[in-house]
């Protein structure tokens, strides 16, 4: 009989599930199941319902297993994924207020100035947190709740993040872990506590609303009879920690010692590293969080990756083969095309109301390919902008490993390897969220079972290279792309006095 593993990977798009054994890492089924945002929201916003990935990871599950052929009675160990920063809010009933504000929600900026004014100040701020406070995090999506939805915020008892959410549907347990809780831009990430500062910046009382923190190696519990039940399991299942999507990408990727960097190439990008001490950005451009090891994971992120790619691909109503094609037609630079990719605003650099440019463009240059490779290339390029920080702050690249989708294409891995200047490796689980939250369960159910092994001994182990598809840089192109990169920096910065609510966020503010 086999010991089995579940990796639940609860994204922006879809849940995506793993089957894996025990014994040798290896992935024996796998299922998704897709979502969208909902509909008809004011511009910026970005919401789904928690029920959504609910329902999403019990069709998942069963899907896989089914795939697997798997017996209830195989599987061990759960461990859940799920996207950064969203917020899930409570009542004293353990019932969902309303739909949960998400990662890439941009209607917060005002909440972020005032809660970054209550603690004294940009520079305050990160001295209190080790980050600064973005759109993007969880603490001004609470501020914007209490200030636009009073009625609402009065019924707030529990706050949980995504993957916290999931992990309280399948234990019954309120539960939030280091490297999940460290995306709030309510914690001390050094100290790893929650920072009184911040949330008295909030409310005086929301200290009581935040579940304590635990360890990345300590357990939730086992599944609560109901939800197992409904999946068809065991109640002596257990369920790790788990984490954010990045967190658990990072173990996934074998990012679990110092000198490995991952860089994720999905809708949004996020490139980080393991780190054994906090890696605290004074400008706050890249995150200090904390990962899902009990460790650091110096992290930045943009918003903007294959948002970009898709759109040129719906625009020449190519499928992904004739993207690729005609980019690996079309020489590096774009022929002086060049595209800033705000399309969503953007987070690294900060700059939520942006849009996106297109610089370069006249009768010879608006060619389809040319668009194509420079958005492909824009995006690369806005990833290193974030990269170069890492490097200034003592974190460099030696060797990439790429996940997500973007790493499936052969012309951005080179693309990849000659902006970043390093060697880029790709995995042999391409689904790095998902592999990374079943070897955190494994880990945790090993340690349960009295093992004293560690999270390396175990990535080490299962975390396999695609040794055909590494990448090394080109001379040539390195130095192309060094110029492209210094010319979209400059156009980021002089553009955005055009949007006069951030007329502050420039580089090295």
């Amino acid at each position: 009989m086999r010991d089995l593993i579940l990796g639940i990977d609860s994204g922006t798009q879809s849940t995506k599930v793993l089957v894996v054994d025990a014994k040798n890492g290896r992935v024996l089924a796998a299922a998704a199941q897709p979502y969208d945002l909902l509909p008809h929201l004011p511009p910026g916003a970005k919401e789904q319902h928690p029920h959504t990935w609910r329902t999403a990871a019990t069709k998942a599950i069963r899907e896989a297993l089914q795939s697997a052929k798997a017996s209830a009675t195989e599987v061990k160990a759960i461990g859940v994924s799920g996207q950064q920063h969203g917020f899930v809010p409570l009542d004293k009933e353990g019932q969902v207020i309303r739909p949960a504000k998400l990662w890439c929600d941009t209607t917060t900026a005002a909440e972020c100035e005032e809660i970054t004014d209550q603690l004294g100040g940009p520079k305050k701020t990160i001295r209190a947190l080790g980050n600064a406070v973005l759109p993007g995090f969880t603490a001004s999506k609470i501020l914007w709740l209490k200030k636009n939805e009073p009625s609402n915020y009065r019924r707030l008892t529990t706050i949980l993040l995504p993957h916290d959410y999931l992990n309280f549907w399948l234990t019954g347990r309120v539960f939030m872990e280091y490297g999940d809780a460290s995306g709030t831009a309510l914690m001390d990430v050094r100290k790893r506590q929650w920072s009184s500062a911040a949330l008295k910046a909030i409310d005086p009382e929301l200290d009581g609303k935040l579940p304590p923190l635990s360890p990345s190696d300590e357990p939730v519990g086992v599944l609560q009879d109901a939800t197992a039940k409904e999946l068809g399991l065991p109640n002596t299942v257990l369920v790790s920690a788990g984490g954010g999507d990045n967190m658990m990408g990072a173990i996934g990727t074998g990012n679990t010692r110092e000198g490995v960097i991952t860089a994720s190439f999905g809708t949004s990008g996020t490139i980080y590293a393991c780190a054994s001490q906090p890696v605290v950005d004074p400008l706050g451009e890249i995150a200090a969080f904390c990962d899902s090891t009990n460790r650091w994971l110096p992290l930045l992120c943009t918003m903007n990756v294959t948002v970009a790619t898709e759109m040129v691909r719906d625009c020449f109503q190519w499928d992904i083969a004739r993207l690729d094609a005609t980019i690996a037609k079309t020489a590096p630079g774009a022929d002086g095309v060049l595209l800033l990719p705000y399309l969503e605003g953007e987070r690294t650099p900060n700059v939520p109301a942006g849009t996106g440019v297109f610089l370069g463009l006249n009768q010879k240059t608006m060619t389809a390919g040319n668009l194509a490779r420079a958005a492909m290339e824009g995006v690369t390029l806005g990833m290193n902008y974030g990269l170069c920080r890492l490097a200034q702050l003592g974190v460099k690249a030696r060797q990439i490993r790429a996940t997500g989708g973007g790493a499936k294409s052969k012309v951005w891995r080179q693309i990849m390897a000659d902006v970043f200047n390093a060697e880029v490796v790709t995995l042999k689980v391409g689904e790095g969220a998902a592999y990374g939250a079943v070897l955190q369960a494994l880990w945790c159910w090993r340690r349960q079972q009295g093992e004293k092994t560690s999270i390396e001994d175990i990535t080490n182990a299962f975390v396999k290279l695609n040794p055909k598809e590494t990448t090394e840089p080109k001379s040539k192109h390195v130095a192309l792309y060094q110029e492209l990169q210094g010319l979209q920096n400059a156009m980021s910065l002089a553009l955005r006095p055009v949007f006069p609510e951030h007329r502050h966020l420039v580089v090295g503010s």
